[in-house]
C-alpha cells in the first residue's frame, strides 16, 4: 500500500514538473515572438522607429551605459529608495493598524479620514513632500510612504477583525489580557495576510518612487525616463521601463520567495 501511494505521488510531482516545464517554455516563446515581432516592425517601418524604438536599439543603448556606469548608478539609486519605502510602508501601516485594533475609540475616530486618505490621489502629494522636505530623497521616500502605508493599514487591520470572534471569546475566557489576545491569536491568525502584502507594496513602492523621480530626482531610473522625454530620447526612455520592470519582477519574486519560507516555518 505504501509502495503504491509513493508510486501515485512519483507520477503527480513528474506531471507537476512536466506541466512546469511547458508552462516556462510557452511565456519565453511568447516574450520571444514578441521581441521579434516589434524587431521587424520597427526595421520594417510599420511602426515609427523613432517612438517606439526597438529591442536592438534597446539592448545597445542599456550595453553601452552599463559599461559608462551610469545605468547601474541610476539602478541602484531607485532600487535603495524602493526598498526604504517598501520597508518602512509595510512595518509602518502594521503598526498603525495594530494600534487601531487595540484601541477601538481611536479607530472609530480615524476612520473617516483613513478612507478619505485612501482616495486621495497620493501622488498630488509629492509636491507638498518636496516643499516641505526638501528635493531630495527624502521626499522620495515620503512620497513612497504616502502610498504604502495606506494600503497597508486597511488590509491589515481588516484581516484583524476578520480573526474568528468566537476563538477570541474563548481565548477571553481563559483570563487573556488584550495584549496576550493580539500576540497568541491576532497576529498568528493575521501573519498569511501581512506576508502577502508584501507582495502588493512591491508594486505601490516602485509606483511611489518613480513618481517622486519624476518630480524632484536628479538621480534614478525615474529620472532617466524625464531625461528621455525632454531630449526626445525614447530608446532610453523604453530602456528604463525595461530595466525597470526587470528590477520590480526580481524583487516581486525575491518577496514571493521569502513569503513561501515564512509561509512554511509558521
Amino acid at each position: 500500500m505504501e509502495q503504491l501511494s509513493a508510486q501515485v505521488y512519483e507520477a503527480y510531482l513528474q506531471q507537476e514538473r512536466s506541466r512546469t516545464w511547458q508552462v516556462r517554455f510557452t511565456q519565453t516563446a511568447l516574450l520571444v515572438l514578441f521581441l521579434l515581432l516589434w524587431e521587424g516592425a520597427a526595421r520594417l517601418k510599420w511602426i515609427d522607429g523613432l517612438l517606439f524604438s526597438s529591442p536592438s536599439r534597446i539592448s545597445v543603448m542599456i550595453y553601452e551605459k552599463t559599461l559608462d556606469g551610469s545605468l547601474l548608478l541610476h539602478t541602484a539609486v531607485t532600487v535603495w529608495e524602493t526598498i526604504i519605502g517598501f520597508v518602512l510602508g509595510t512595518l509602518v501601516g502594521t503598526a498603525i493598524a495594530a494600534l487601531l485594533w487595540f484601541s477601538p475609540f481611536l479607530s472609530r475616530v480615524l476612520d473617516p479620514y483613513i478612507v478619505v486618505l485612501n482616495s486621495l490621489p497620493k501622488v498630488a502629494l509629492g509636491p507638498l513632500f518636496i516643499v516641505a522636505l526638501g528635493p531630495g530623497a527624502l521626499s522620495i521616500v515620503a512620497t513612497t510612504l504616502s502610498i504604502t502605508v495606506i494600503i497597508t493599514v486597511l488590509v491589515v487591520y481588516n484581516s484583524f477583525r476578520e480573526v474568528d470572534p468566537q476563538l477570541l471569546k474563548v481565548v477571553q475566557l481563559f483570563g487573556a489580557a488584550r495584549r496576550t489576545v493580539f500576540q497568541k491569536v491576532i497576529l498568528p491568525a493575521s501573519y498569511p495576510t501581512i506576508v502577502s502584502t508584501l507582495k502588493v507594496n512591491v508594486g505601490l513602492s516602485w509606483v511611489g518612487v518613480i513618481v517622486g523621480e519624476f518630480l524632484v530626482s536628479k538621480q534614478g531610473l525615474g529620472y532617466l525616463i524625464i531625461y528621455g522625454f525632454q531630449v526626445f530620447n525614447f530608446t532610453l526612455v523604453i530602456g528604463s521601463v525595461v530595466v525597470i520592470a526587470i528590477a520590480a519582477t526580481l524583487m516581486y519574486q525575491g518577496v514571493a520567495y521569502l513569503e513561501s519560507k515564512l509561509v512554511r516555518r509558521s
